[in-house]
C-alpha cells in the first residue's frame, strides 16, 4: 500500500489547507485511538533510487469504529495528547473477517 499525501483546500470553515494520508490500521486496542501504518517513497540523494519508508501514526477514532486491517484516511489536527496529532476522516476499505 502506498501513502497518498493529499492537501485539500478547506476554505468554507476558514481552517485553510488540510493534510490527509491514507494507511492501514495495525492496532486498535487503545480507547479512541488507532495506530495507522503509512508508507511513503523518497528519492535517495546520492543514488537516485526510490526507497519505501514507513511510519506508524496514532490517530483519534472517536466512535471506535476501526478494526485491524482497515484502510483509512486520516487528517492532521491539533495535538490531542502526547503522541496523537491526527484524526480519522473516513474508512476506505474494511478488513475481511476470518
Amino acid at each position: 500500500m502506498k501513502a497518498k499525501a493529499n492537501v485539500t483546500e478547506n476554505t468554507e470553515n476558514g481552517r485553510g489547507r488540510r493534510v490527509e494520508l491514507t494507511g492501514e490500521v495495525v492496532a486498535s486496542k487503545m480507547q479512541k485511538t488507532v495506530s495507522v501504518l503509512v508508507y511513503r517513497t523518497i528519492k535517495h540523494e546520492k543514488y537516485g533510487k526510490y526507497i519505501k519508508k514507513s511510519s506508524v501514526i496514532k490517530a483519534h477514532d472517536e466512535k471506535q469504529q476501526c478494526k485491524v486491517g482497515d484502510t483509512v484516511v486520516i487528517y492532521e489536527t491539533r495535538p490531542l495528547s502526547k503522541t496523537k496529532r491526527w484524526a480519522l476522516s473516513s474508512i476506505v476499505n474494511t478488513a475481511k473477517q476470518v
